[in-house]
């Protein structure tokens, strides 16, 4: 076996949408976060540049595990490093190569990449085995909650303050929020999320805050200086939806009743799923986290 950087290239970006769908659809998979089943092309097309953006600005945390003989791709991992917060983004191994030490070295080599961090995050799946490899690691375990279904407008009283759409223009109140909330901006990553998400700000004298909408339904990214604004974004999200859209909010712990109580409120189903892993931090309140940008 072979683990070398990650290459900003189709191929690369290409190759780790095979392990990940081998890997997360296989009952032994360690994911940590990523695609599963089918995918659109339109999905996988955004799959594919997400690849290529964490390939460009974490370069040191992103490698691929490739057969030394055939040169085939046996596992990856993906990995940033954002203000002094390290988060893993993607961790997968196919089912054939695991046991056999490639999940180890992938991971250990990004956990080297974020050796200077003070704090770090994953969103883990369910699978009890990632879950003993992360605490191994050295991360608190969260038991994490989701909520999805249709959203019953109706239920749903309307935001109690005015709610704007974002752009680019916001980068630095995001990134304000961000160290305030998981102690680290995003920086590069809202390019590349404002390509694939709409954006929804609040800014005004009570605080500030943001939350990206996946066009498929998915609310995530969300960040505010107080429940309250957290609350009022997570309520227009999921107003700002199409009607019969199946709305996805992931990644809750239980310091998230805030989100809990809009979803609820909208008619979602609220289940378990997962961990959300931290070292040198507290579960981030008025935060709802990205899978794979954290």
């Amino acid at each position: 076996m072979i683990l070398r950087p990650l290459r900003d290239t189709d191929e690369d970006a290409d190759a780790i949408a095979v392990v990940a769908a081998a890997a997360f659809g296989a009952r032994d998979a360690l994911p940590g976060g990523g695609p599963s089943g089918d995918v659109s092309p339109e999905r996988a097309a955004m799959l594919r540049r997400r690849n290529r953006h964490l390939a460009r600005t974490d370069p040191g945390g992103c490698w691929l595990a490739v057969d030394e003989t055939s040169g085939m791709p046996l596992g990856v991992v993906m990995s940033t490093r954002r203000e002094g917060t390290w988060g893993l983004s993607l961790f997968a191994v196919l089912p054939s190569a695991q046991g056999h030490g490639v999940g180890r070295e992938l991971l250990a080599a990004a956990l080297a990449y974020g050796r200077g961090c003070l704090r770090g995050i994953i969103c883990g799946s369910p699978d009890p085995r990632a879950a003993a490899t992360y605490r191994r690691a050295g991360f608190t375990l969260h038991p994490a909650m989701r909520l999805a279904g249709t959203v019953r407008k109706g239920d749903l009283p309307a935001p109690d303050g005015a709610v704007h759409e974002g752009s680019a223009k916001h980068r630095d109140l995001m990134d304000s929020v961000d160290r305030r909330t998981r102690g680290g901006a995003h920086g590069p990553d809202h390019d590349q999320l404002l390509t694939e998400s709409g954006l929804l700000v609040v800014d005004d004298l009570a605080g500030s805050g943001y939350c990206y909408v996946g066009r498929e339904g998915r609310v995530h990214l969300l960040a505010a200086t107080s429940r309250r604004l957290a609350s009022r974004l997570l309520t227009a999200a999921l107003l700002s939806l199409p009607d019969g859209t199946t709305a996805r909010v992931a990644h809750l712990t239980s310091e998230q009743q805030w989100a809990v109580d809009v979803g609820l409120t909208a008619g979602l189903e609220l289940s378990t799923s997962g961990y959300v892993c931290l070292r040198g931090m507290r579960p981030p309140e008025p935060y709802i986290p990205s899978g794979f940008f954290l």
